[in-house]
C-alpha cells in the first residue's frame, strides 16, 4: 500500500482510520508488518483491518504514531494494560516509556495564598511550586488605582466615576505574586483607591474578604482543593490557605537523530515536557 493511502482499522470493534504513512511510523512494528499482509494476526475484512485487541486503548496507540507524544488523561491508571498493548504491536519505544511510571504519574502541585487584613486595606501574597500556574494567575488579576484628594471627597462623598489605572503585579520571583486592594492616604492628603479583578469575572473588587472568595473560587475552578487553613503570624494575623492539585505531565514526547521510517534505525529518546518547573 501507498503511504498516501487510508488504512481502516476496526480494533475490538472500534474503527480507526489514519493515513498508512501513520502505521509505518516504525517500520518494524507489527502495524507496519499488516500493510504488507505479513502478520497473520491481523485478517483483512471487508477492506478493513481486524485484531481481536482493545479499541479503547488504541487511541492512545494511534495518537502516539501521529505525534510521537504520549498524552494521558489526568484520571489514567492502565499503564500495564497499555504497555501490554504496545507489547503487542511491537511498538518498543512506547512500551519503554510506559515502563517509566515515575515519568508517568501525576505529582501534586502546590499552592499558597497569604492574607493579610490591615484597617482599610488587603494584602495578598500567592506562592506555587508551579511557575508556569503563577505566571497564568498573574494574566488573570488585574491590580487598579484610583485617587482623590482628601479635601474633595470629604466636600462631595458622591463623586463622579473616575478613570481607573491599571497597575503591574509584584512578582518576587517567578513563583510567586504580590497585590492588594482597599483605601490609604499617601502623601498626607491623597486618598488611594486599590481594586482588583480576577477573570473571568469582570468584577472590580475594593473588599479584600470579597477578594479572598473570588481567588479560592478561581482556584476550585482550576481543579485546585483547598488543604488547609492556619495563621502564620499571630501579631499580624496574616492568614495562610494551602491548596493542591495533581498535575501529570504535559506531554512525553521521543525525540530522533533520524526518522523512524529511516532504513538505518533511529537513535530514540524519551523526554518528559512537565508544566511544573
Amino acid at each position: 500500500m501507498s503511504n498516501q493511502e487510508i488504512a481502516i482499522l476496526n480494533v475490538g470493534g472500534s474503527k480507526f482510520t489514519t493515513w498508512v504513512s501513520t502505521l509505518r511510523r516504525f517500520p518494524e512494528s507489527r502495524l507496519a508488518r499488516m500493510l504488507n499482509g505479513n502478520d497473520h494476526e491481523f485478517r483483512l475484512v471487508n477492506g478493513q483491518f481486524f485484531v481481536d485487541r482493545d479499541g479503547t486503548l488504541f487511541n492512545y496507540i494511534l495518537d502516539f504514531l501521529r505525534t510521537l507524544q504520549l498524552s494521558l488523561p489526568t484520571d489514567f491508571s492502565d499503564y500495564q494494560r497499555l504497555q501490554r498493548e504496545a507489547d503487542f504491536y511491537e511498538l518498543h519505544s512506547l512500551a519503554d516509556l510506559l515502563s517509566q511510571e515515575n515519568l508517568l504519574k501525576p505529582r501534586p502541585e502546590i499552592l499558597e495564598v497569604r492574607f493579610l487584613l490591615q484597617e482599610t486595606q488587603a494584602f495578598f501574597r500567592v506562592f506555587g511550586s508551579c511557575s508556569n500556574t503563577i505566571e497564568e494567575l498573574a494574566g488573570q488579576v488585574t491590580m487598579f488605582t484610583e485617587q482623590s484628594l482628601r479635601q474633595n471627597w470629604n466636600n462631595n462623598p458622591f463623586p463622579s466615576q473616575k478613570l481607573l489605572t491599571p497597575l503591574p503585579l509584584e512578582r518576587p520571583s517567578h513563583h510567586d505574586l504580590v497585590f492588594q486592594c482597599g483605601t490609604d492616604y499617601s502623601a498626607g492628603d491623597q486618598l488611594v483607591t486599590r481594586y482588583v479583578s480576577i477573570k473571568p469575572d469582570d468584577r472590580k473588587l475594593i473588599n479584600g474578604t470579597n477578594v479572598l472568595g473570588l481567588l479560592a473560587d478561581t482556584l476550585l475552578r482550576e481543579g485546585f482543593r483547598l488543604v488547609s487553613t492556619r495563621t502564620v503570624s499571630t501579631e499580624e494575623k496574616v492568614e495562610c490557605y494551602s491548596f493542591e492539585r495533581m498535575k501529570r505531565p504535559e506531554a512525553l514526547f521521543l525525540t530522533a537523530n533520524q526518522s523512524p521510517e529511516s532504513t538505518g534505525g533511529a537513535q530514540m529518546k524519551l523526554t518528559p515536557v512537565h508544566k511544573q518547573k
